[in-house]
C-alpha cells in the first residue's frame, strides 16, 4: 500500500509502561512504510499527558494515526490537531466528556486476579510485583516480565481523577482491539467503550499487553486503520 508523505503512527504507552512496551510492533509498522514515533507522557495529570502528545504531533509534518494502550486511550482522545486522521485503542480506556478514567476503569467488577491499586504517600500508583505475572501480562515470558517490571513508571492518581475533555473519538475514525483475556480492564468494560465510540472492533485472545504478547493482532489493526486513513 502507498501511504501519504510523512504519514506517521504515534504510539502512546499506558500506565506503568514506556515506549518499549510497543516492542516489535514498532519495527513491523516501520517495515510497512510508515514513520513511527513513541510519545513519552509524564503521567502526572491527564492534561499534562495530553499536552505532551500534542507537542509530539506538532513536530510531525504529515498525517498522524494515534495509537493508545490502556490509560493512553483517554490521552489520545484529548489531543486536538487536524493532522490526526484516526485513533486506535489497544485494550484502552475511553472516558466520555466529563468522565474520569477511574469511572470507566471501575465500571464493572474487576477480574479476580486484578491487583488492589492505591497511591503511595506522593500520590503515585505502582503495580505490585506479583501482579505482573498474574494480571498485567500473564502470557508474557519470564524475561519479558523482568523487563516490564524493571521499566515500570508509576501513574499519579490525578491522571485518573481528572475529568476528560470532549473526546476526539466523537469526530474521528476509531478502531478498538478488545483483549479478551485482559485481567486489568475486563472485556465487558472494553466492549462497552468500543461500542459507545462506534469503533471498528477487532478481538484477540490477548492479555493486557498484547503489543508484547500478541503483537500480530496489534500490527494488524494498526495497519487496517492506517490503510483507511493514511493512504494516498
Amino acid at each position: 500500500m502507498s501511504f501519504q508523505k510523512d504519514a506517521t503512527v504515534v504510539f502512546v504507552h499506558g500506565a506503568w509502561g514506556d515506549g518499549s512496551s510497543w516492542g516489535t510492533v514498532i519495527n513491523s509498522i516501520s517495515e510497512a512504510g510508515l514513520k513511527v514515533v513513541c510519545a513519552p507522557i509524564p503521567m502526572t495529570t491527564l492534561s499534562d499527558d495530553i499536552a505532551a502528545v500534542q507537542r509530539v504531533i506538532e513536530r510531525i509534518d504529515g498525517p498522524v494515526l494515534l495509537v493508545g494502550h490502556a490509560y493512553a486511550g483517554a490521552v489520545i482522545a484529548g489531543a486536538e490537531d487536524s493532522k490526526v486522521k484516526g485513533l486506535v485503542y489497544i485494550t484502552a480506556l475511553a472516558p466520555d466528556e466529563g468522565e474520569t478514567v477511574a469511572e470507566v476503569f471501575y465500571r464493572h467488577t474487576p477480574h479476580s486476579e486484578a491487583p488492589q491499586l492505591a497511591p503511595d504517600k506522593n500520590g503515585y500508583i505502582w503495580i505490585p510485583h506479583e501482579a505482573f505475572s498474574k494480571a498485567f501480562a500473564q502470557h508474557a515470558k519470564a524475561d519479558e516480565l523482568v523487563r516490564l517490571e524493571a521499566v515500570q513508571r508509576p501513574i499519579h492518581v490525578s491522571c485518573i481523577q481528572e475529568k476528560s475533555p470532549a473526546p476526539a473519538w466523537k469526530k474521528k475514525a476509531t478502531w478498538f482491539l478488545i483483549a479478551q483475556e485482559d485481567r486489568m480492564i475486563v472485556e465487558k468494560t472494553q466492549r462497552f467503550m468500543a461500542e459507545r465510540m462506534n469503533a471498528t472492533i477487532r478481538s484477540a485472545p490477548a492479555d493486557h499487553t498484547p503489543s508484547l504478547t500478541l503483537p500480530k493482532a496489534v500490527v494488524d489493526i494498526v495497519l487496517e486503520a492506517a490503510q483507511a486513513t493514511l493512504t494516498n
